[in-house]
């Protein structure tokens, strides 16, 4: 490295808390699939920011309609009305067919937000006795870093030193339908789980698991709460990874590719009762649904539809799911994906997947690992077929490549 990101490295670690373990890459710009770091060095984008860079780094029209709002009005907070927060409802309601939304900033928010509304809506419309509410997540889940939601995670890492945790939360496996319905209560208020376990490694369910799950939560009276602050908007090929089986969700929660990477949205959308029980005073953030946030997300929905960012989430994502299927390597325990939302998984004994990640980082892509043995794989989804090809020659040379 030179001296130049040999500083920015540096500087970050004296004055920055160790919270993060980066690639060592210092990223200046954006545009489409590709960033360049501060030497001029090209790289394919196959992360997306965790997803948030759906639609591409800096897409115009995102830019456009965000700098024109931030020329008229950013911030009234909610103790007036803006011009932008009624379109945003409509827009969004329209698009994923709900009858209410709550507009929050980050998805970890929205999580936070599902969690307090589906226990309100347990106890004042379900009958659930006061400080009683269960709700049923999944093991390996991630849903955010606040103390709320480590406390229900099962990842040592999030969760060691940070407690005491609230309690409230029974945790399941994951795509077992038959654990769901044993663990119901009468005061099971909801299943809150994520359509593909992401951090965990793009960890896909069972073929009919969703819609059991449908069905065990109506019977029983549960809201079906879907993170897809990750899976939502496109990523899996359709516009929410709840359509794969034909299923809807009581509370759906979005977030990342809400803004395309320029602003922090999200929201919770959901049916009339859930969001239906909060009344002025009871929950709210001062940014949450503000115009800026609303013109960049009403801007980052309609590019998402009318540029057919979608259709080409799936075929992108079958041809490089069947590309990286047709690598043959011993290195490769597993190949799995859905849409642009795929993954390598690695034999233990291939080695940690980060130096498969900095290897690829010196053939012009960046991915990111998990899990210490697999290699995440989400660029945007306006990666063309000859982008995607690209990358599979590059992939297919470096998990070939022997480490020794």
């Amino acid at each position: 490295m030179s001296s130049s990101v040999i500083d920015f490295v540096a500087t970050e670690a004296r004055f920055g808390a160790r919270n993060y373990e980066p690639i060592g890459v210092v990223l200046s710009r954006g545009e489409g699939v590709w960033v360049w770091d501060t030497e001029g060095n090209r790289y394919l984008d196959c992360l997306s920011a965790y997803s948030a860079v759906s639609q591409g780094h800096c897409h115009p029209k995102i830019l456009a309609a965000m700098v024109e709002q931030a020329h008229r009005l950013t911030l009234t907070s909610r103790a007036f009305h803006n011009d932008q927060l009624a379109l945003f409802y409509e827009e969004i309601a329209a698009l994923t067919g709900s009858h209410k939304v709550l507009p929050m900033n980050s998805g970890a928010e929205a999580v936070e937000s599902a969690i307090k509304s589906v226990r309100k809506w347990g106890y004042e419309v379900k009958g659930v006795p006061d400080g009683q509410a269960e709700i049923i997540v999944c093991a390996n889940n991630f849903h955010g870093r606040t103390l709320g939601i480590v406390g229900f995670s099962t990842d040592p890492e999030t969760r060691t030193h940070f407690g005491p945790f609230a309690p409230g939360f029974k945790i399941i496996p994951f795509g077992d339908a038959a654990a769901l319905e044993e663990a119901i209560t009468p005061n099971t208020v909801a299943f809150l789980v994520e359509p593909i376990q992401g951090e965990a490694g793009v960890i896909i369910p069972p073929a009919g698991y969703f819609t059991k799950v449908r069905e065990l939560c109506t019977a029983n009276n549960v809201m079906l709460v879907l993170d897809e602050i990750q899976t939502g908007l496109g990523r899996t090929g359709k516009l929410l990874a709840e359509q794969h089986e034909g299923i809807e969700a009581d509370v759906t929660l979005l977030g990342k590719a809400l803004s395309g990477g320029f602003y922090p949205v999200s929201a919770v959308l959901s049916n009339n009762d859930v969001l239906g029980t909060l009344r002025p005073g009871q929950h709210g953030s001062t940014f949450g649904g503000n115009p800026l946030a609303c013109a960049v997300a009403r801007a980052a929905l309609r590019v998402l539809v009318e540029e057919g960012m979608i259709e080409n989430a799936a075929r992108q994502g079958a041809r490089f799911l069947e590309g990286l299927k047709d690598i043959r390597a011993n290195t490769i325990r597993d190949v799995r994906g859905r849409g642009l939302m795929l993954a390598v998984e690695l034999h233990p004994e291939a080695g940690r997947a980060r130096r498969y990640c900095e290897a690829l980082q010196g053939k012009g892509i960046l991915a990111k690992d998990t899990h210490e043995h697999t290699i995440r794989i989400a660029p945007p989804l306006v990666i063309t077929s000859d982008e995607v090809d690209w990358a599979l020659e590059r992939l297919a040379t470096t998990l070939t490549q022997d480490f020794a």
